[in-house]
């Protein structure tokens, strides 16, 4: 059996963008593990979802060991740096936000535990990190130099696939399949995950859109339950979250691939 890391910025990061590739690794008896930079201390908590005195990063790391059990992983870890909060945020010049990080320095980090892991596949984000934040865009420079020093096989850049989503969206809005008054994120911003052209490779997961729903769930210092994602009908989370996308480095010439990655991931060409 195999070994898939997944590296994210924030708690709740894994349920939205790989949940389900890392809930069907795990059923299917491979090892699955999670990594975090931060424990995302900025983030702005539901309204009275803390108890008096609670620290929200407390409660968002507790909530990533909960969410690790509704996935199947077997190990949570975090790197120790701080949240930097939003692009253009004083946040963002902290000196230990993951942000200032020097990136030689946090992939030394990460790369210990890749060598404990010696995973087939290191998940982390596209180049822009998905929508632009600043600890996601880190993720992709820190993971990249990581796995370089730790020879992970294959690197995989969860990324959202724009054209598919505002296909599925228009196509629900038209047949008046979206609930009234439902909004999700502006599909039509360009920073906003990537075209389909540069997508390489997706992972089905529609069997699995169960567990990464209760993964969403015990998020809840960030998700209430009326929150956009939680609140989309069944078909429209099983079409809109069922199917996650990557990014994916061509292998050496002459290089096999993991039978892991050979058994998850699908070429879109």
């Amino acid at each position: 059996m195999g070994t898939i890391v997944s590296f994210h910025a924030h708690p709740d990061d894994e349920s939205i963008g790989a949940a389900g590739t890392l809930a069907r690794a795990a059923a299917e008896g491979h090892r699955v593990v999670l990594v975090f930079a931060t424990r995302g201390e900025l983030g702005e908590p539901v309204p009275g979802v803390l108890e008096p005195g609670e620290q929200l990063a407390m409660r968002r790391s507790a909530e990533c060991y909960a969410s690790a059990a509704a996935i199947g992983a077997k190990r949570v870890e975090f790197l120790g740096y701080t949240d930097s909060g939003m692009m253009g945020e004083a946040s963002n010049n902290a000196p230990f936000c993951f942000w200032q990080a020097d990136v030689a320095h946090a992939a030394r980090r990460l790369a210990l535990i890749l060598d404990e892991e010696e995973p087939d596949i290191l998940t982390i984000y596209d180049d822009n990190g998905g929508y632009g934040h600043p600890d996601h865009i880190q993720v992709h420079r820190v993971g990249r130099r990581a796995a370089e020093m730790s020879a992970v096989p294959v690197v995989a850049q969860g990324t959202i696939n724009r054209d598919w989503m505002v296909r599925g969206v228009r196509g629900m809005a038209e047949s008046g399949g979206l609930p009234e008054g439902w909004k999700g994120p502006d599909l039509d911003q360009p920073t906003f995950g990537k075209p389909e052209s540069e997508i390489t490779h997706r992972v089905d997961a529609v069997d699995y859109v169960e567990q990464k729903k209760a993964s969403m769930r015990v998020h809840a210092s960030q998700m209430a339950p009326d929150h956009f994602l939680l609140a989309m009908p069944d078909p429209l989370f099983a079409m809109g979250m069922g199917t996650e996308f990557y990014i994916v480095d061509p292998a050496p010439t002459g290089a096999a691939a993991p039978e892991l990655f050979e058994e998850l991931f699908t070429p879109l060409r």
